[in-house]
């Protein structure tokens, strides 16, 4: 086993020397600095197994240079060393981030103690980190569900791309699924015991963004009252995920450009370059193409981030793969709300499979979500379970597609006649709110007849009652 590292951050010339020595004699491999600006320099570059540091330093404090390093090493356990111990001293280094604390004096036994507990802490998380990368690495490809030949592309793009540090575009509508294909691109890398760091570009203010990038001095701007690290720094030897980049300024364009050709940057009033490994994958729904010629994105990052394409289809054009995202989303929902559904009737699949789903696949596991919450326990979803507006956009898409064969010179009368019926019924059972003997009355025919012709239309459930159809 290699000797476990230490950072060690004390002004105090003699007490780092002291502890140090001590430390090195018990086996660990100690780095000693005398400022926190030095700590927190020294952590970006090296992962250190444990950090001690003093309170009160010159320039940024002890509880800084924790929350500093926590924020881009969380399994790094941090001991703040202090003369000057207090309740609130304690709380505020634990809400930093500590493990513990040590006030002075101390023995060295005090210390060996202390500090082996933080590392024993420190190797589970590590541990449970890497369990949960090698799971995402595992399941990295299955995570992007379907069986049609557009996500049998991306799943083999993503099988060739993942290890390595290319950067990748993922163009595709909203809700398709783009975080997912990052996700199995960091867990497929070698990057994947590091940070995979997200930040949605056209989610946060502009006056914003820039710091929340790359961080920001103390004293930068009003209310900078400490030094913060921003997302590029935290994700040190990992991934950021740039999502919706089409919507970032053209002045945080040129600094995401630098970024990615320089690999380094400085952050918001700082006066040195930080230097960062990290792979940049980006992605957005619009069209860049057109954005580069209007002037509204630079050409020279549009090259540089698409070195990698990646498309993903909209839902509408891979039907083919909602009743196994169906199925999937069912199990999902059943895990997480602890209740099972038997699954969906073949008339309700019907309908799914008509629907355009503007909003793609977060759209039906949105829907998938709302009937698991609102429905029985182990009852099948039927069309009566479905919203009006997918109902109302198959009707309207029904006879679109009738009238488009009439100027064709032909038509399927009894599909058509069979489409008319079904709608007729499910606005009645709508209107009257599930009650068969009041819409057999609206629609002006024998209720027993309403529930043949139910049947007949896969509009019934398998063990339903003849009482109501619709619940609401």
């Amino acid at each position: 086993m290699s000797e476990p590292t230490v950072l060690l951050v004390e002004d105090e010339e003699n007490l780092r020397m002291v502890i140090a020595d001590a430390l090195e004699a018990r086996g660990y491999r100690v780095t000693a600095v005398a400022t926190g600006e030095d700590g927190v320099e020294a952590a970006r570059r090296t992962r250190y197994n444990a950090v001690l540091s003093d309170l009160r330093l010159p320039g940024i404090n002890g509880i800084e240079v924790i929350r500093s390093i926590k924020s881009g090493a969380p399994d790094t356990e941090c001991i703040i060393i202090t003369g000057y111990a207090t309740v609130e001293t304690a709380v505020e280094a634990m809400r930093a981030g500590a493990f513990s604390y040590l006030k002075k004096p101390f023995s060295q036994d005090e210390l060996f103690v202390t500090l082996e507990k933080a590392l024993e802490h420190s190797t589970l998380r590590t541990e449970n980190t890497q369990l949960r990368s090698e799971m995402g690495r595992n399941n990295s490809s299955s995570a992007i569900i379907g069986t049609g030949a557009e996500v049998e592309r991306v799943r083999d793009t993503i099988g060739k791309i993942a290890d390595t540090d290319s950067t990748v575009l993922i163009l595709g509508e909203s809700g398709t699924g783009k975080e997912l294909v990052a996700k199995a691109l960091h867990y497929g890398s070698g990057r994947a015991n590091k940070p995979f760091i997200p930040i949605n570009c056209a989610a946060i203010p502009e006056d914003l963004l820039e710091s929340e990038l790359f961080g920001y001095e103390k004293g930068a701007f009003t209310g900078a009252a400490s030094m913060k690290i921003g997302r590029f720094e935290a994700a040190h030897e990992g991934t950021v995920f740039l999502d919706e980049i089409g919507d970032m300024s053209p002045a945080l364009q040129v600094k995401i450009l630098r970024v990615l050709q320089e690999k380094e940057f400085e952050r918001v009033g700082g006066r040195h370059s930080i230097k960062v490994d990290v792979r940049v994958i980006a992605a957005t729904n619009h069209d860049l193409d057109r954005a580069v010629e209007e002037k509204r994105f630079r050409e020279d990052l549009y090259y540089r981030l698409n070195v990698i394409p990646v498309h993903l289809p909209p839902l509408r054009d891979r039907k083919e793969d909602i009743p196994v995202l169906l199925t999937h989303f069912m199990a999902k929902m059943s895990r997480r709300k602890n209740k099972t559904l038997k699954g969906a009737s073949a008339e309700a699949v019907r309908l799914l499979e008509a629907y355009d789903w503007p909003g793609n696949v977060r759209e039906l596991e949105n829907l998938v979500e709302r009937l698991m919450v609102l429905k029985d326990a182990d009852t099948l979803i039927t069309p009566k379970d479905l919203p009006e507006r997918i109902r109302r956009r198959v009707r309207e898409h029904q006879r679109n597609a009738e009238y488009i064969a009439t100027l064709h010179g032909g038509i399927d009368f009894n599909a058509a006649v069979d489409n008319f019926e079904r709608d007729l019924i499910l606005d009645a059972m709508t209107k009257v709110k599930g009650v068969k003997k009041k819409a057999a009355e609206y629609l002006g025919i024998n209720r027993t007849t309403l529930i043949e012709k139910m049947k007949r239309k896969g509009l019934l459930g398998p063990s339903e009652e003849p009482e109501e159809l619709i619940k609401s």
